[in-house]
């Protein structure tokens, strides 16, 4: 787990593939949820994502666990299986990237990457304004930022046409500025935005 840039003072070692099957067994319990992440352990933090009630989590909630989050990891599952489906995703986007705390950047980035492909009923223009926060943090040179920030970018460019245009103009400006991080964000992401196989499928998306 330490290789893979997990943090593992309080960790037992089990994988998340093992932690799916028991979520699916215990089912949604919010109060569960809130339990195990009071244990403070990895994988109990990882099975309260998994197993959180997301109607019944507050922002306060969100704002404590973020807080908390020490292993990208952590960061990336609560996003994605929890924080996505709560109504309180875009002020939350707002409040973490403004947040210098590493982890709390970082989720701010995975909950928009989470939300540019989950959130299927949202307006395209609703996702827009990300493209600004892309921009303003893509010189964070933080190595789970900026992975997070390049996800985000290349989420939101794969979402639909209407998206893929501002976001591959944002990623080919990034790729020629003179800041290394900027430069490195922005040239991966354009690297993937520019794949004839993920033009076919927005293509084939739209049809």
């Amino acid at each position: 787990m330490a290789r893979f840039g997990i943090n593992a003072e309080r960790a037992f070692g089990v994988s998340i593939a093992q932690l799916r099957p028991l979520a699916k067994h215990l089912g949604r319990d919010q109060h569960l949820s809130l339990d195990l992440w009071a244990t403070g352990y990895h994988e109990a933090r990882l099975l309260a994502a998994l197993i959180g009630e997301p109607g019944k989590v507050t922002p306060e909630q969100m704002d404590a666990w973020a807080a908390a989050f020490d292993s990208w990891d952590l960061t990336d599952q609560t996003c994605l299986k929890l924080f996505v489906k709560t109504p309180h995703v875009f002020p939350a986007v707002e409040r973490w990237a403004a947040d210098e705390r590493e982890f709390v950047r970082r989720a701010a980035f995975a909950l928009m990457a989470s939300a540019a492909v989950h959130l299927k009923t949202t307006p395209d223009d609703d996702l827009l304004p990300w493209l600004d926060l892309v921009e303003t943090h893509a010189s964070d040179g933080r190595n789970y930022v900026k992975k997070a920030v390049n996800w985000a970018l290349r989420q939101i460019g794969k979402r639909s046409l209407a998206l893929h245009a501002p976001a591959l103009a944002l990623a080919e400006r990034l790729a020629a500025s003179e800041d290394r991080t900027r430069r490195w964000v922005g040239r991966d992401a354009a690297k993937e935005l520019t794949d004839p196989k993920q033009l076919a499928r927005l293509e084939a998306r739209r049809t």
